[in-house]
């Protein structure tokens, strides 16, 4: 006998909360399809997720290369060589119109010393003996010399002998400063003769002679020397200066070529001469470049 039929068996052994309904069947969702439909929706998301995270690794690596290509000008450059790569660009030169301009400007030429000592006009420093043969001693190289006696006159054929006199009055000599100085039993007579122009100095060299002698000068400690013995005379002249020595020895000897030392005394003194000469256009042209 059965009763509702198509109705669910009463299965003795499950509990009643397991038990399907008596007089009904049952109308409730298919669980297990929902979940297969719910697995299945999941993983199409899941691979819709990995695709597109892929496509956009690709995008992001795309951009990233296009920006360095486009920073470094070409894909081909980092593989080159050396020698092939592109050199330092230049810097541009500054603009003509920023550089600053200045008016041509041209230095004065420098004065000529000899200018000064050329003739009295220009020639106007003060001159004495002190200023000519400054000092108590004068050193060129190793040689020490002690100056002696001082003279200086305006009467300048009272103080040259021999055919010099006659010269310096010829030419015009205005003034004459003589210095004597002494080394070793060596004493020299130093003068400086001044004229008014080159021309009159010059003459005065050229027409001077073997016998053209400048007057010895003694006293301060200096026996008289070459007055009557054999002595070693220089002529010169520079500017409107004429210049003379007189060299010989103070134990009355006489000076042969072969005295060596009287010579070199001789030529030291005849350059310090000149020297002095020279510093006094020198000094002249820088004070009137100064003014």
């Amino acid at each position: 006998m059965s009763y509702g039929q198509g109705e669910p068996q009463w299965d003795p052994w499950k509990p009643s909360s397991q038990q399907q309904q008596w007089g009904s069947r049952s109308s409730g969702p298919d669980w297990a399809a929902l979940a297969e439909a719910s697995e299945a929706r999941n993983k199409r998301r899941r691979l819709l997720l990995i695709f597109g995270g892929a496509l956009a690794t690709v995008g992001v690596g795309a951009a990233v290369a296009v920006a360095v290509v486009s920073a470094n000008g070409s894909t081909q450059a980092s593989n080159k060589p050396t020698s092939q790569l592109p050199g330092t660009a230049k810097i541009p030169s500054q603009s003509a119109d920023t550089a600053p301009s200045f008016a041509p400007t041209s230095a004065p030429p420098p004065l000529n010393p000899m200018d000064f000592i050329s003739s009295a006009k220009k020639d106007t420093a003060p001159i004495s003996v002190d200023t000519l043969f400054p000092g108590t001693q004068l050193t060129i190289g190793a040689n020490v010399y002690a100056k002696g006696p001082t003279a200086a006159t305006t009467n300048c054929a009272s103080a040259v002998q021999g055919t010099l006199p006659a010269v310096l009055t010829k030419n015009g000599c205005t003034r004459l400063f003589r210095a004597t100085y002494t080394k070793d039993g060596v004493a020299v007579t130093v003068g400086v003769a001044l004229f008014d122009t080159t021309a009159k100095a010059t003459a005065a060299k050229q027409q001077a002679d073997s016998k053209s002698i400048i007057t010895s000068l003694t006293g301060q400690g200096v026996p008289a020397f070459c007055r009557t013995t054999v002595c070693r005379s220089t002529t010169n002249s520079y500017g409107r200066y004429a210049y003379f020595t007189l060299a010989g020895f103070t134990n009355g000897k006489d000076v042969t070529a072969k005295d060596a030392k009287v010579f070199a005394a001789g030529d030291d003194l005849a350059e310090f001469a000149f020297r002095q000469i020279r510093r006094r256009g020198e000094a002249q042209a820088n004070a009137a470049a100064n003014q």
